[in-house]
């Protein structure tokens, strides 16, 4: 009697891809956001380094000047109060009066208005007037047409001419007379209005000064500006 035969074995089955892995390449990144970080706090030290000395190169520049303390007019003689201490940084372009001087400074008078928080200068101040202990100051209200418009400054000579009254007549030989004259010097000169008018303070002899606020007041003063000496 035959013996069966054997069944063939089953073939097994595959085994099933492995799904590879890739490899993460996290250290390189971090080496990176490090390198990054350094760097930025490497341009942020210098920054703050350089701005450092610009800040002491600034303060070492700046000097004390004198500054106006509230608004002063023209004319008005100034006190202590009127001056205070400002730090400006040095610019050849710029010549105020240094704090040293404050001093010297009160009792001085500016040829045009001070306004306050400006810087005082020298060229604001009337100076070479001629107006000592023997002369008197009169303030004339000048209109357009009566004075060299914007030519007028402090130390100017001036020849105050006393105009016609409103109304009066000339005839004859009055008109070739020349007219009455007083000679004056310029202290300040006021910003012109808006109908162009402005307020001259003129530095005159004792013995004219009444006679020509009395023609001021009148309005019969027209002024002629000597010529400057070279």
């Amino acid at each position: 009697m035959e013996s069966p035969t054997a069944a063939p074995p089953l073939p097994r089955p595959a085994a099933p891809a492995r799904t590879e892995i890739p490899i993460t390449t996290t250290p390189p990144v971090k080496r990176e956001r490090r390198w990054s970080v350094a760097a930025l706090c490497i341009v942020l030290a210098v920054l703050a380094g350089l701005g450092a000395a610009a800040a002491v190169t600034s303060a070492s520049d700046r000097v004390q000047v004198l500054a106006i303390a509230r608004d002063v007019p023209a004319g008005q003689a100034l006190t202590e109060a009127d001056l205070i201490v400002a730090e400006v940084s040095a610019d050849a372009a710029l010549m105020p009066v240094p704090a040293a001087e404050r001093s010297a400074m009160v009792g001085k008078r500016p040829a045009v208005d001070l306004r306050k928080g400006g810087l005082l200068t020298a060229s604001q101040l009337a100076t070479g007037t001629g107006l000592g202990d023997d002369k008197q100051q009169v303030g004339v209200q000048v209109k357009r047409g009566q004075a060299p418009a914007g030519t007028l400054a402090p130390g100017d000579k001036v020849l105050a001419v006393t105009t016609p009254a409103q109304g009066e007549q000339t005839s004859g030989k009055d008109t070739e007379a020349p007219p009455s004259t007083i000679d004056a010097v310029v202290v300040t000169v006021s910003r012109p209005d808006a109908s162009g008018t402005v307020v001259v303070n003129l530095a005159v002899a004792t013995t004219d000064g009444p006679l020509l606020a009395t023609r001021a007041a009148q309005g019969r003063i027209a002024l002629v500006r000597e010529p400057r000496s070279s």
